[in-house]
């Protein structure tokens, strides 16, 4: 009887006021601002600035996750997460990023024992500062046992960030009100940051994953139109982050045979009939400069930035990108698999290699 009375109840309170506290209002006061325990003082006046994106995956690093159907994994200790974190901030260390923009990053979580990863990044890298967005956040989600959430994006600097918002992107149209009220929101997050004599708008974001109908294309026109404002306004933006999209010409994503998950899994791959590249649609490569040009990556694997549940696989293909309608010096894109001598392995950290490139200020 319970099981079959607990579903109009749920909607009757969804209906009537917000008991989880899942609503994000796009103001200021949902952006978190960050300053590192003790700043690094010791930054000289640069002429380029170093720009990296990164989806830190919470902290999760390969443990065996519910959601890549290897294991069941719901819930991380305190230790595990602070081990990872010690690994993702040395990878950061290493490649000193002026900029970094981070998605998937959590700061109040039961499955990451609460850490507040973004605290712990700026306290244990070169940057000073840091902005934060929520994407999901409740203060209890049911499915699966995950329990507290807050979970979003942000953006780390050596410089001061100003002036932050966080715009809203659509919920998937085709889910139902109950799992809308539970799901992420996502969004983009905007600063401005000044170097030098250079006033410039940063942007991160993290597109929707498992929408079938046209919520990611709606996202990612939207994530155009405002920096198109932006571009039209006069000012500089660099744009990062993971798009859930693989680049105009290249195969889709859905055809990588490298998911565990049965077909009745929420995470199964979704038919490639249902799917269209909307980065090519956008028309993205031809307005802005791209990190990693599109004619670099085709079937270029050591540009690809990301694998999902195959744990004995290698990266298969590209989600993650950096734009921006200023300039990024030439053949400096590059992805960060951690494969090559001398540099730290990036796979036992994430699901995700973070790029970087070399912004060149004016």
């Amino acid at each position: 009887m319970k099981k079959f009375t607990f579903i109009p109840i749920l909607v009757f309170l969804l209906s009537s006021c917000d008991p989880f506290h899942t609503k994000i209002e796009d103001q200021d006061l949902t952006v978190s601002y960050y300053e590192a325990d003790t700043k690094k003082t010791n930054i000289p006046t640069p002429t380029t600035l170093n720009i990296v994106t990164w989806n830190v995956k919470f902290g999760g690093a390969r443990i065996d996750f519910f959601f890549d159907c290897h294991g069941n994994r719901v819930l991380m200790t305190e230790a595990e997460v602070l081990d990872n974190m010690a690994g993702i901030s040395t990878k950061i260390r290493n490649m000193d990023p002026d900029i970094i923009f981070l998605q998937e990053v959590d700061i109040d979580s039961k499955r990451s024992g609460y850490v507040d990863q973004v605290a712990y990044i700026l306290n244990h890298t070169n940057l000073n500062y840091a902005v934060y967005a929520p994407q999901w956040l409740a203060d209890y989600v049911p499915s699966d046992g995950i329990g507290q959430m807050n979970s979003g994006n942000a953006i780390l600097s050596k410089y001061p960030l100003n002036n932050a918002e966080r715009v809203a992107l659509p919920l998937i149209e085709e889910q139902s009100t109950i799992v809308q009220y539970f799901y992420l929101r996502r969004n983009i997050i905007t600063a401005e940051v000044s170097v030098a004599t250079n006033d410039i708008v940063v942007l991160g974001t993290h597109t929707t994953a498992y929408s079938t109908d046209d919520t990611k294309k709606i996202q990612l026109e939207l994530i155009k139109s405002k920096v198109a404002g932006i571009d039209a306004s006069g000012k500089d933006f660099i744009l990062g982050g993971d798009f859930n999209n693989v680049p105009p010409g290249t195969i889709k994503y859905c055809d990588f045979d490298d998911n565990a998950c049965s077909e009745d899994s929420p995470y199964y791959p979704l038919p490639c009939s249902t799917l269209v590249n909307d980065l090519e649609t956008m028309k993205i490569y031809a307005e802005y400069d791209a990190a990693i040009p599109q004619d670099l990556y085709m079937l270029n694997q050591d540009l690809y930035t990301s694998y999902t549940s195959d744990k004995n696989g290698f990266w298969n293909r590209k989600l993650d990108y950096i734009f921006t309608n200023g300039d990024f010096i030439a053949n400096t894109g590059k992805v960060h698999q951690g494969i090559t001598s001398g540099e730290m392995a990036t796979m036992p950290l994430s699901d995700h290699a973070p790029i970087s490139t070399i912004y060149q200020l004016k």
